[in-house]
């Protein structure tokens, strides 16, 4: 039987491999600054910060490790938020019975200040794109890194706190701060959709971007971008995978990449692969 943090490496690994997966580097297509071959470098650097946070590390101790190997590894950012997703996912599966949406809430909650303060050290390691933040969180913008720190202190916050402050603008933070109500319900579907899971996968995918607008496109771009995005998707019918190809080059041409989808994706793998609910 594999082991959590091996399941959660698999998870990193089934998602890039989703083929194809509108904007996202996979299989078939590259993007101009990302290749498929870093996201595999990426996945296995990170083991080690993973099986930190099987082993009962704190969880953004963990989370900074896995960051910073998936970097070194990779010589980039391939996977901060699916590893930011996975990080409270991992410790629910291997301190309960059930991996639940109670069960991963109760592992976000349950971060402390300093968890917070590993998180912010963790952009130190990579370069993430992030939105402005309001005037008020300014001095807890995360592009500030370890000089946020003393802040955090000061105020008290936690990980989960931070998370709820961005839960508006960015997705990981909405699924910490919101039961991973989407991460949960797209494991569902992966378990419930027929053929091999990299075509159910990709079918998953196309299903979150057709959901809700993504968040790395509203920030790298802008809302109404990330809004038509998602018309667009949801006026494709998954079972065309002609026309799913299409829309990738398309996004692909215009330097629109929704990678908070394929984050989605990679911690609903792994909900799923816990479960035992689908084989690679």
């Amino acid at each position: 039987m594999s082991s959590p943090a091996a399941l959660a490496e698999r998870a990193l690994l089934l998602e890039v491999a989703a083929t194809p997966t509108p904007g996202n580097v996979d299989r078939e297509r590259d993007l101009p600054d990302l290749r498929f071959e870093q996201f595999l470098a990426g996945a296995t650097g990170a083991r080690d910060g993973l099986e930190r946070i099987a082993e009962g590390d704190a969880i953004a101790d963990g989370f900074e490790n896995a960051v910073a190997c998936m970097a070194e590894a990779s010589g980039t950012n391939t996977q901060f938020g699916s590893l930011l997703l996975l990080a409270p996912l991992l410790r629910a599966s291997v301190r309960n019975d059930r991996l639940t949406p109670e069960t991963a809430s109760a592992a976000a909650t349950a971060t402390t200040v300093d968890d917070a303060a590993a998180f912010y050290r963790s952009f130190g390691h990579v370069d993430v794109r992030v939105d402005d933040p309001p005037a008020d969180l300014e001095p807890l913008d995360v592009r500030r890194g370890s000089d946020a720190i003393p802040t955090l202190r000061d105020r008290g916050l936690t990980l989960a706190d931070v998370m709820e402050t961005a839960a508006d603008r960015d997705g990981i933070a909405a699924e910490w701060t919101h039961g991973f109500e989407r991460t949960f319900a797209a494991a569902d579907r992966l378990a419930t959709t027929d053929g091999p899971i990299g075509e159910r996968a990709a079918r998953v995918h196309l299903e979150l971007l057709a959901a809700e607008p993504d968040t790395l496109v509203a920030t790298k771009h802008d809302e109404a971008t990330a809004a038509e995005v998602r018309r667009r998707a949801a006026s494709i019918d998954p079972e065309d995978v002609d026309a799913v190809r299409d829309f990738s080059e398309e996004l692909i041409d215009r330097g629109i990449n929704p990678g908070t989808t394929a984050d989605l994706l990679a911690g609903a793998l792994f909900v799923a692969l816990v479960r035992g609910e689908v084989e690679p």
